[in-house]
């Protein structure tokens, strides 16, 4: 939004010149009729007065849009918490551990389409002093944009508790609707150590929580056919959440976007979906596998993401399943990408995939260890795995089970 509202206000100062510009001509064009005598010199000087007049107009609109947000308010008119401004000024200043919480309203664009856009501001209103009085003495409160509300707070605070405080004071429930609100955190200097990155980790967070809500349509999707994949090989079953809160977590390391997330997470759950085309004969056969069987195997992530894909909730998923058995030099299946060519996803999700797979003992053979899991993961990192993000699951790894990382060489 903030974006946005900068396009438009240089977009009006763009207009300005180019009207400066064209009034100028006019001018020209007048004066050179009446004043013909007056020779080229003097219209050269008044083309010259006309340019300068329309750069004068461009950064004059520049320099008032950027003095407007330089003078942007720091408290929100409607619920008289402090704006986007505000919190990012106090993001910047604190100098002590901190959480920044994000809220966002779940069930209010429905409430403002059934009762209005004043009765919507006046429920803004309402809940924005119950947030105020939930963390007063405690943290500082926030409405950023339409209705996401922030929390900035101490690191010592009983987080859980106050984020569940936050959440019941944006909450409201009346005849015919029901307005709740999810959250995503972001640990400061823990996490990140900038005001801009800090809102962009929680906002990461946050947005993913929204779209993994049992109401969303690619939740629905993606759980319906977790339960068909359970019903096949209950056993696995928790496997399967097991990648996909792994891969998350190691995708948060790269930085990247909250839709991106949430794919990695809904193709780590999904992304062995196509087996359930291949025959229990081959897939738990003790042997070798013959050509025309493997021929099966190394078609399942095409059947992955054609039964992924059918759901178009889950099109970003389908993808990276597709290319999750894909190796970084180049030899995986079954399109033989190669390096970054393989989407950052897809080689998240084969790391954790491989490093689950190898403990999980099989009919045709026993788990490892995790020390042995890990150390054939660190053998493997710049054939079968990218070597970067091998080391950047260690280091989660490492956060998770408070060990030191495993060191690869250079």
């Amino acid at each position: 939004m903030t974006q946005l509202r900068e396009v438009r206000f240089i977009s009006l100062a763009l207009a300005a010149a180019i009207l400066s510009l064209l009034l100028g001509a006019a001018l020209l064009r007048l004066v050179t009729e009446d004043a013909a005598a007056g020779g080229l010199l003097e219209q050269g000087n008044l083309v010259l007065a006309t340019v300068l007049l329309g750069l004068a107009a461009l950064a004059f609109g520049a320099g008032h849009q950027f003095g407007r947000s330089a003078d942007a308010p720091i408290n929100d008119p409607l619920t008289s918490l402090g704006t986007r401004s505000r919190l990012l000024a106090d993001l910047d200043e604190i100098g002590r551990p901190a959480v920044l919480l994000l809220f966002d309203l779940d069930g209010f664009k429905d409430y403002n389409d059934s009762f209005g856009h004043a009765a919507g501001d006046a429920l803004l209103a309402r809940l924005g002093v119950r947030l105020a009085a939930c963390v007063e003495g405690r943290a500082s409160a926030y409405r950023l944009d339409g209705d996401e509300f922030g929390v900035l707070t101490p690191e010592t605070l009983d987080l859980e508790a106050l984020a569940a405080e936050a959440v019941d004071a944006l909450s409201e429930q009346g005849k015919g609707f029901t307005v709740g609100c999810s959250y995503g955190s972001a640990e400061l200097p823990l996490e990140v150590g900038e005001a801009l990155e800090a809102l962009r980790l929680a906002e990461r967070r946050l947005y993913a929580v929204k779209q993994s809500s049992s109401l969303s349509p690619s939740r629905q999707s993606s759980d319906v056919l977790l339960q068909a994949l359970s019903e096949r090989y209950p056993d696995a079953s928790a496997q399967f959440y097991s990648v996909a809160e792994m891969a998350g977590t190691v995708a948060e390391h790269p930085g990247v976007s909250a839709e991106q997330l949430v794919d990695i997470r809904l193709a780590g759950a999904l992304h062995d979906v196509g087996k359930i085309a291949i025959p229990d004969a081959i897939l738990q056969k003790p042997g070798k596998l013959d050509v025309s069987e493997w021929e099966f195997v190394r078609q399942h992530p095409v059947v992955g993401e054609r039964i992924i894909a059918a759901a178009p909730a889950l099109s970003g998923a389908a993808r990276l399943v597709r290319s999750s058995h894909e190796r970084w030099d180049g030899s995986g299946y079954p399109d033989g990408l190669a390096g970054e060519d393989i989407p950052l996803g897809s080689r998240i999700i084969a790391i954790c995939d491989a490093f689950n797979a190898m403990m999980a003992s099989r009919p045709y053979s026993a788990g490892i260890s995790e020390e042995m899991a890990l150390e054939q993961l660190r053998r493997c990192a710049g054939t079968q795995f990218d070597p970067e993000l091998v080391r950047v699951f260690f280091a989660v790894h490492a956060e998770r089970r408070v060990v030191e990382p495993v060191r690869l060489s250079a």
